[in-house]
């Protein structure tokens, strides 16, 4: 929970839509700025705060919500539903390509929604699973593994899982928190040229986002602050891969 002490908070609408227009920034760098640039690099740098902010809300999501299940379900029909967006925006392309009968092009990636469902899946495993502790390991490990189809892969899965495990300790959370982003910041140090990939340290900004600003309270209960966040993810993927679409054809 955050410090309800803090002068400035928010609750988790207004983080989630603070979070929400950075990753909009985020994909409009992708799309139209040079990465070596100094505005990408601050475009990617504000970036860096929504795919572990979301794996918090995951986190609390598993906590609070009535039925696990719906959840995933939830978001396992919205992974679905932005398989086709997430794929036309990195590539430009449909998932499957087929020409005269033969399918000459096949894209298993997906968003960012698909890397939450494993994780909201890695959760649930540790929570609930009736095995072993060994076992339990096996299974987080192969949902990472399948995370590398997704954005965010495995740090998304790890994030959800570490802030639930340690939701009752911060200190223990934000260390278990930094100390896996120091490894999705190592690419850094294999950048040519060096600073390309500098804007992965703005994910170190999340833990003063929530522990600083965030009131633990969750706002308004409004269907809207619900779907939002659904229903805006693949439309705004499709919007600007078409937008690139138009500039670049």
């Amino acid at each position: 929970m955050g410090l309800t002490t803090s002068r400035f908070t928010l609750n988790r609408n207004q983080l989630k839509y603070i979070v929400i227009a950075a990753m909009f920034i985020d994909h409009i760098a992708w799309a139209f700025v040079p990465t070596a640039s100094l505005l990408g690099q601050v475009m990617h740098f504000f970036g860096r705060l929504t795919g572990p902010t979301m794996a918090y809300f995951i986190a609390e999501g598993y906590r609070y919500t009535r039925n696990v299940k719906k959840y995933a379900v939830r978001l396992g029909i919205f992974t679905l539903l932005s398989w086709i967006p997430f794929v036309y925006f990195e590539y430009g392309t449909l998932p499957v390509v087929v020409r005269n009968g033969t399918i000459i092009a096949f894209y298993p990636r997906f968003g960012v929604l698909y890397t939450l469902l494993l994780g909201l899946l890695a959760i649930w495993l540790w929570d609930q699973g009736k095995c072993s502790r060994e076992l339990k390991f096996v299974g987080v490990l192969g949902l990472c593994v399948l995370s590398i189809f997704g954005d965010w892969p495995i740090f998304d899965v790890l994030y959800c899982l570490l802030l639930y495990i340690y939701r009752e300790n911060p200190k223990a959370k934000w260390m278990a928190f930094c100390g896996i982003t120091v490894l999705c910041c190592m690419d850094i140090l294999f950048s040519k040229p060096w600073w390309v990939n500098l804007f992965q340290i703005g994910i170190f900004l999340v833990p003063l986002l929530i522990q600083f600003c965030y009131n633990g309270e969750s706002g308004s209960k409004k269907p809207v602050h619900k779907w939002f966040f659904y229903v805006f993810y693949p439309a705004h993927l499709l919007l600007l891969g078409l937008l690139r679409w138009m500039v670049f054809a």
